[in-house]
């Protein structure tokens, strides 16, 4: 569990989200997630044990509709909250400044790996163009000689398409860098098909 959440904190967490509005269990557990946007995202077994005990204590009830628990905060449960506003209020802080830093420690790793991915692909599509060039050159001087078979036409693109697969791997490719490869497959592919017309 986040560290924000010790010593009782969740507890005056879930107070607040059901001040906000009824929820079901799930609710509140995509609620979190939500707010921690997505860095924290408790279990079922954290939440419906402390919902639980928030009942028992008065704080919440539950009615069930379409076969679902919807808590809500009793009057005795908003006393409670009111009581520790100021709690609540450095807890909110807290949480905003720990969301805050993850999301820039994510940031910052998400465009260190986006710039590295940008350089190999570049890479990648330099490598496929000289290929190209190679490839074209060798086609245009068998053509003009021996003509390959079929057969060794074929094992050329299977080896092409290995070679690409293994600069390019299984790393996702960002909508702009996908562009780049996309045109770059195309040029080769126009190439080829100018060669044999």
């Amino acid at each position: 569990m986040s560290p924000v959440f010790g010593h009782g904190r969740l507890r005056l967490y879930l107070l607040k989200l059901l001040d906000e509005a009824p929820r079901h269990g799930y609710d509140v557990i995509r609620e979190l997630e939500d707010r921690f946007i997505g860095l924290y995202s408790p279990s079922a077994g954290t939440i419906y044990p402390r919902l639980a005990r928030l009942e028992e204590d008065g704080l919440v009830t539950h009615e069930v509709a379409e076969g679902r628990k919807v808590y809500r905060i009793t009057a005795a449960g908003r006393l409670e909250l009111g009581d520790r506003w100021g709690e609540l209020d450095d807890l909110e802080q807290e949480i905003a400044g720990s969301v805050r830093d993850l999301a820039a420690d994510i940031r910052s790793e998400v465009q260190e790996s986006v710039r590295d991915l940008h350089s190999e692909l570049k890479a990648a599509a330099k490598d496929v163009r000289r290929r190209q060039r190679h490839t074209a050159r060798r086609v245009r001087r068998e053509i003009r000689g021996t003509p390959w078979t079929h057969h060794e036409l074929e094992a050329a693109v299977e080896g092409f398409g290995a070679d690409l697969r293994r600069v390019v791997g299984d790393r996702p490719l960002s909508a702009e860098n996908g562009v780049e490869v996309r045109a770059a497959l195309q040029r080769a592919l126009e190439d080829v098909r100018r060669l044999l017309a």
